[in-house]
């Protein structure tokens, strides 16, 4: 396997993302008193910083890797909206089919933290679904960059925050379909069985779980197999591939499956881990059409932000290293 010639060719693939962008707000300070006014703590504020999160993490792990990255979706015509839109700018990403829309707000995600605890987190969002009006746009913005910058891969990233409706779903995988376009899909509860044949459907065990409203115990080859099948009589898709947290992930296209096991690492933090696996496993099929490769690398990938603190989008040479030492004997 040529890791390099694998890597180097990320350059010269387009992929769109399209869901819940959002910003995630720090706000680091320290106690020193309780309020006279409530008996709550007086948290004097000394730092601030500003990440992109949700949607927008899976576009800096694209970002990250080199490959011509575009983010597609509806934040608020707020100074959030404004500051999210620069920060994508700021990496490379391309924001000519992020919409601004006066009848939504940006989510922001704002945290209080003193002495490295989060003391408190204030959530600012509208959840409702996209009005007939934005949907409107935003399909049409979907479509112009799916004709005009032919992307290799399509990437769903939902987190049921009313980007990501039903029927706009349906519209623009029916449309990937006619152009020749990879879809991928991280979903969430709400829309789990709408991304009705998409070509890669990615939840964690948890989420598959939930969905199909299985309590078995433990994970197995002959469990997975069944889920497989499950998933595909809803949804007619073509990969399934279920990260298994410190198991590893599993993979199956009908043909083949496989449990590919976690390595060992020293787990810092999990957040953001399931935004590198999609944006990994997309890319590499994009590049390879080879499933088990993509399982391979996305699980590598999903461990090494895991060993960092925080949200981080994946290391470039990083991911290499490990995949020269991991997968080549």
């Amino acid at each position: 396997m040529q890791i390099d010639k694998l890597f180097d060719s990320f350059k010269e693939i387009k992929v769109g993302v399209i869901g819940d962008v959002m910003l995630d707000s720090y706000m680091w300070g320290h106690v020193e008193r309780i309020s006279p006014e409530a008996p709550v703590p007086i948290v004097s504020l000394h730092k601030k910083e500003y990440r992109i999160g949700g949607a927008g993490n899976v576009a800096l792990n694209l970002a990250s890797l080199g490959v011509q990255t575009s983010v597609i979706s509806v934040v608020g015509n707020d100074d959030d909206g404004f500051m999210l839109k620069k920060m994508f700018a700021e990496s490379n990403i391309d924001t000519n089919h992020l919409l601004m829309s006066s009848k939504r707000i940006t989510t922001n995600k704002m945290r209080v933290i003193s002495r490295n605890q989060q003391m408190m987190r204030l959530d600012s969002e509208i959840t409702d679904e996209l009005n007939s009006v934005d949907e409107q746009n935003l399909f049409n913005a979907a479509s112009e960059f799916i004709k005009k910058e032919k992307p290799a891969v399509i990437i769903f990233e939902d987190y049921n925050k009313g980007v990501l409706k039903e029927s706009l779903i349906a519209s623009l995988i029916d449309l990937c379909k006619v152009e020749g376009v990879i879809t991928a899909v991280d979903p969430k509860r709400k829309n789990f069985f709408s991304y009705r044949h998409v070509k890669i459907f990615k939840p964690n065990l948890k989420e598959v779980k939930e969905g199909l409203n299985i309590i078995e115990d433990g994970v197995s080859q002959d469990m997975l197999d069944k889920i497989h099948s499950s998933l595909q009589k809803k949804l007619d898709h073509e990969i399934s591939f279920i990260t298994l947290s410190e198991k590893g992930a599993y993979y199956s296209n009908g043909e083949e499956s496989r449990i590919i096991p976690s390595h060992i690492r020293s787990i810092a933090d999990v957040s953001g881990a399931g935004d590198t696996v999609i944006a990994v496993a997309a890319v590499v099929y994009a590049a390879t059409k080879n499933v088990d490769l993509m399982a391979e690398v996305a699980n590598i990938a999903g461990g090494l932000v895991c060993e960092e603190v925080g949200t981080v989008a994946i290391n470039k040479q990083r991911l290499m290293d490990e995949c020269r030492s991991l997968l080549i004997p």
